[in-house]
């Protein structure tokens, strides 16, 4: 359990609906000075609480889409596992890669740009390890909504700030050139860092990396800057739920009236698996439970079934392809 005190979860907070903040627009929010803010944000990166800095880019306006799949494991020992996973992490097409508890073993997101080049990677994959895969169950991921993670402040957080939510997929493609690319790729890595580094990285002035900064974000390809929190300190874990509903017409509404819940931190559509994909984090698999009571309660009749998994370490997050 984590030992923070209310300060630091500010700041965290902070760090959640803006990573980019200046340490002085963070102190002003949390009335601290903005040494201290530097000094608390540095003892919690050297905690491990604080895990990274990361933009949320939205790659579909990119031109790519995403295959999901989950694998269930057969014949394999612990080395087998860590190749296959250090496999798929070190492929530049993968966005999440994730070690699983429950139904599936391993969750993997691959960006590419059409069926052909997702084939492409499928088949040097079942090439190398398609011994050790006793099921594989494929999805399209359509659309993912993001939201801040209220329960750092649970009795402070913003209601307003939950419906500022992020929604990744969808709308036109947005056309970038080599410098763009270029920029989101030293975001992605770490949203934190100035614009004298990356005006001095990409060979330009500063002001012309702050220019196309703020188009990327005007254009929503830059949907967020976040922070990474390691939720272990917190006593809480990650879990997914799959809804399966009986009245599909429903699907809005619960997603209308579960987006308020403070630890939910995303809502996923996709075509296959299931109807409505749910992520909370929370201390159990008895509260996913008691939230998914609560939803049957007040929508009977909508769901037919749901399933469930933990998220047991998550091997890579980066929201853009490594071109």
């Amino acid at each position: 359990m984590n030992t923070l005190d209310i300060k630091d979860r500010r700041i965290l907070y902070q760090l959640d609906i803006n990573s980019r903040q200046s340490l002085s627009q963070i102190g002003k929010k949390v009335r601290l000075r903005k040494d201290i803010v530097a000094y608390r944000i540095k003892r919690m990166q050297q905690e491990g609480i604080i895990t990274s800095f990361w933009t949320l880019v939205d790659s579909y306006k990119l031109g790519y889409i995403v295959f999901r799949f989950y694998l269930v494991y057969q014949y394999v020992t612990p080395e087998i596992k860590n190749k296959i996973i250090d496999y798929l992490v070190k492929d530049k097409r993968t966005w999440v890669v994730e070690s699983i508890i429950g139904k599936y073993d391993l969750g993997v997101f691959i960006w590419v740009k059409n069926i052909k080049d997702f084939y492409q990677f499928w088949e040097k994959l079942l090439d190398a390890y398609g011994d050790y895969f006793a099921d594989k169950i494929f999805s399209i991921y359509v659309q993912v909504y993001s939201y801040p993670c209220s329960y750092l402040l649970p009795d402070e957080y913003k209601e307003s700030d939950r419906l500022k939510y992020e929604i990744t997929g969808g709308g036109p493609e947005v056309e970038i050139d080599k410098y763009d690319l270029s920029l989101l790729n030293l975001l992605v890595e770490n949203t934190r860092i100035s614009l004298v580094d990356i005006a001095k990285q990409l060979h330009s002035s500063t002001q012309m990396a702050n220019n196309r900064l703020k188009k990327l974000v005007k254009n929503n390809v830059i949907q967020a800057f976040r922070v990474g929190v390691d939720i272990s300190k917190f006593g809480l874990k990650p879990f997914k739920v799959d809804i399966h509903l009986q009245e599909h017409i429903q699907r809005k509404p619960i997603m209308e009236y579960i987006k308020h819940h403070p630890n939910l931190v995303f809502i996923s559509t996709s075509a296959g698996v299931s109807d409505l994909e749910l992520e909370f984090d929370l201390e159990d698999s008895d509260k996913v439970h008691q939230i998914l009571e609560h939803i049957k309660q007040r929508f009977p009749n909508a769901i037919r079934k749901y399933d469930y998994i933990g998220i047991e370490q998550n091997h890579k997050l980066r929201c853009l392809p490594e071109v």
